[in-house]
């Protein structure tokens, strides 16, 4: 089976979408087969890290319509069983609307871009949504054989965003790839990265945040929580890991400048391969209190690592960290952001081991995308019975 994945940019620094579908072509199962079709440049300097064939259908200039797409749609349609679309709001979804409705079975894979959370966030910009919804989005989705949500409660909170809807709903949950490798063995890639970790100071603990610097993931509200627990734990370091899409960087800073902490808040910029899962390694927990996330890839990643994860109530596998007791949740506020380091902190180090312990048995059950690769796959297999057996089971309760 030949499946194509469609998406806006699989630029690295993209975060989600890009580490989904790298995962899943990754992970894929014997006999599948996976092409990318991307309105990147041709000359993307990125585009010769995957591993797989990327088609790169837009121009020298980042462009939001690019027919070139349609075109070689309609042109090679014919060799894929099914396609996967990454995104919304993008012209990719104009795309397939136009080339593979009706033609082939399609999944979208919303990637939290339904969250009411936008809504609330960005009210004019929802406005022009709705425009872009009634004349495109709306069919896009009601037309898809399967809309993808990663959890019970992004599905839930889909609903909210657009009082016309009409979608197949599926859950199948995302995950990370597993640490193949001691983790110490690691932290020297890290190392290399960020030269100033490589003498630290006696007995430091290290919390780790992975992700986009960007206003979402709660950033300044754990710089400032950081300020004010930092005082009484002199041994407490911070890194602050990512890319910096809206050069928010130099601000954040100024956070930790002003309570004489710089020394304390590490900036290796964005991790990558080794030096990612070094960092992993080094910390004794990750920190992500962002205002919301449909699932969180590196929330999985520090499973897959034993090392537990503080994150905020916005993220939508919150209800699933609680119940397996391989973190700590709280409100993504600044009381709750604190709460969440002295818990943390005050925890006995025998609770912090058996919770380390919880975290790689909740990964191992939930979270290990070589398995759940093979479900998002299976979908299209289980379509195509469907198409000759119509009286079957709906495809994705048989996927679950």
């Amino acid at each position: 089976m030949r499946v194509l994945h469609i998406v806006g940019s699989i630029n690295p620094a993209a975060g989600g979408p890009t580490e989904a579908i790298r995962m899943i072509v990754q992970y894929r199962p014997s006999g599948h087969e996976a092409e990318v079709a991307t309105l990147d440049s041709p000359d993307a300097p990125f585009l010769s890290s995957f591993p797989f064939q990327i088609h790169a259908l837009g121009g020298q200039r980042r462009a939001w319509y690019s027919p070139r797409l349609i075109t070689w749609l309609c042109a090679n349609l014919d060799r894929f069983d099914g396609v996967i679309l990454h995104g919304l709001w993008e012209f990719t979804g104009l795309a397939v609307l136009i080339a593979v409705a009706g033609r082939k079975p399609f999944l979208v894979c919303t990637h939290g871009m339904l969250d009411p959370y936008f809504k609330r966030r960005y009210p004019l910009k929802h406005v022009k949504k709705w425009f872009y919804w009634v004349l495109v989005q709306y069919w896009v989705l009601r037309a898809a054989s399967r809309v993808m949500f990663t959890t019970e409660l992004e599905r839930d909170l889909a609903t909210r965003s657009f009082w016309l809807w009409r979608w197949n709903p599926m859950v199948v949950s995302y995950g990370a790839d597993p640490l193949t490798q001691e983790g110490d063995q690691l932290i020297p890639a890290l190392y290399q990265q960020c030269p100033e970790l490589a003498v630290p100071e006696q007995g430091c603990r290290y919390l780790l945040f992975l992700s986009r610097i960007h206003p979402k993931k709660g950033c300044d509200l754990l710089l400032r929580a950081f300020v004010q627990v930092a005082p009484t734990r002199p041994e407490l370091h911070l890194i602050l890991a990512g890319p910096d899409p809206t050069g928010w960087q130099p601000e954040l800073k100024k956070i930790v400048e002003e309570a004489g902490l710089e020394h304390r808040v590490h900036w290796p910029g964005m991790l990558q391969g080794e030096a990612k899962w070094g960092a992993f390694a080094l910390c004794e927990a990750f920190v992500l209190p962002s205002h919301q996330e449909n699932f969180g890839i590196a929330v999985a990643e520090a499973l897959a690592c034993a090392r537990p994860v503080l994150i905020s109530n916005q993220i939508n596998i919150h209800p699933q960290i609680t119940a397996d007791g391989c973190g700590l949740v709280e409100p993504d506020t600044l009381e709750g952001t604190r709460r969440l380091l002295e818990r943390w902190l005050a925890l006995p180090l025998q609770e912090r081991l058996a919770m380390g312990q919880r975290c790689k048995a909740t990964f191992a059950t939930r979270y290990d995308m070589r398995r759940n690769s093979a479900v998002i796959l299976r979908i299209f297999e289980l379509l195509q019975a469907q198409a000759h057996h119509p009286r079957s089971p709906h495809a994705d309760q048989e996927a679950n």
